[in-house]
């Protein structure tokens, strides 16, 4: 890892303060999706939809004991397995990101709090609390989902976004200095 070579070690502490900022991410994303859980299950009956914009959006809550939209690849434990594995990696990869990869970082903090959300409800549950729902009909319509799926989804892409006009920048670098 480069550090700039700062009196008093003040690059270090500015990585620090930089991973710090990100977990805010991680705590907010958490937070949101757990309380809206215990407002779901405490407010609505199981597989009851109850309209907020006619049928295309709907709160409609259910226990999603299957993987992601609601696939069944194992048992729960399996899941659970799997999703603190993958919790591991996210870890891994948030910690090896450089400093003045902030987007990157915030993104990675939002997957990490979305599946932490999740394997909270895994672990206590054996099954995951979901209750947006989305379609036009009952013919189509997504896979229920929760706030902890929302946060992995909004990181998922501003990672993919970020680390695809990455390489196009490196590509368009690799390119100016091959042509001087």
């Amino acid at each position: 890892m480069h550090y700039l070579q700062e009196p008093g070690g003040r690059e270090e502490v500015r990585e620090l303060t930089l991973r710090n900022s990100a977990w805010w991410w991680v705590v907010g994303a958490l937070v949101l999706d757990q309380v809206s859980k215990v407002i779901v299950v405490n407010t609505m009956t199981l597989h009851s939809p109850v309209s907020l914009v006619g049928d295309i959006i709907r709160l409609t809550y259910i226990r999603n004991a299957g993987a992601a939209f609601g696939l069944t690849l194992g048992g729960p434990v399996l899941h659970t397995v799997v999703a603190i594995g993958a919790l591991g990696v996210l870890g891994w990869l948030f910690f090896r990101l450089p400093p003045a990869a902030r987007l990157q970082r915030t993104a990675l903090a939002m997957v990490l709090g979305g599946a932490l959300g999740n394997i909270i409800d895994r672990i206590r549950l054996n099954y995951v609390i979901d209750f947006f729902d989305v379609g036009v009909s009952e013919a189509w319509r997504w896979p229920v989902f929760n706030v902890a799926d929302s946060f992995v989804t909004v990181g998922v892409l501003v990672l993919a976004l970020s680390w695809s006009r990455q390489e196009e920048g490196d590509a368009e670098q690799g390119a100016n200095t091959a042509a001087s």
